[in-house]
């Protein structure tokens, strides 16, 4: 699976003139784990995660200065996105490998990721957008693990079943090269735990 089928095309994003407060407000009541900054050509210049937003926006509670504590000179408000905005962590083409793409966000932390075309913001995914993928029922597999077949030999040739994840394929022409081709495009399929050829003169396990 690519990029490109799971990203969501539609982002919103903001302006590196943008109030940083309608950032801070956009995350908070909309659930996004960051938003994109992009500039009038709709280039990527940046992003603003819960972090950016919260860093030195919240004043320090004048009743601890009544208490004792040293006074300390606040910072000065930053009150545009580009005060705000940050490097993005992790950025993607729209034709890498989502296993990859997954494996960049684990390492570094990151719950989304910008999808670029050379330098255009083009989508994003989420760590829940993989979740779903990972995460979808049985016919669904089904059907997703017979189209990819089929793009490889006629789709009548074919017979697959999934239950809990596992897939059965029934080949009716039996030819060892093509199970293990097949075995090889079912097992890419997110979702898919193991793929079995239970008719198979020598029947394989592929999990």
């Amino acid at each position: 699976m690519r990029v490109r089928d799971l990203m969501t095309r539609d982002v919103v994003t903001v302006s590196p003139e943008s109030p940083a407060r309608d950032a801070a407000a956009l995350l908070a009541t909309k659930g996004f784990t960051a938003l994109p900054v992009v500039d009038g050509a709709g280039t990527l210049v940046g992003v603003v995660t819960e972090t950016d937003a919260l860093r030195d926006r919240l004043p320090v509670d004048p009743r601890t200065l009544v208490h004792g504590e040293p006074s300390r000179a606040r910072a000065v408000p930053r009150r545009t996105v580009a005060d705000v905005m940050s490097e993005p962590v992790v950025a993607a083409a729209p034709g890498t490998d989502v296993a990859e793409l997954a494996r960049s966000m684990v390492r570094h932390g990151a719950r989304s990721a910008c999808v670029v075309d050379g330098k255009r913001l083009v989508g994003i995914v989420t760590r829940r957008d993989m979740l779903r993928a990972i995460s979808r029922d049985d016919r669904t597999l089904a059907a997703e693990v017979l189209h990819r077949l089929s793009l490889y030999a006629d789709a009548h040739r074919w017979t697959v079943s999934v239950v809990d994840g596992r897939v059965s394929i029934v080949d009716t022409v039996d030819d060892e090269c093509d199970r293990h081709v097949a075995a090889v495009l079912a097992g890419a399929v997110p979702g898919v735990v193991d793929v079995r050829f239970p008719e198979a003169r020598h029947a394989v396990d592929h999990g």
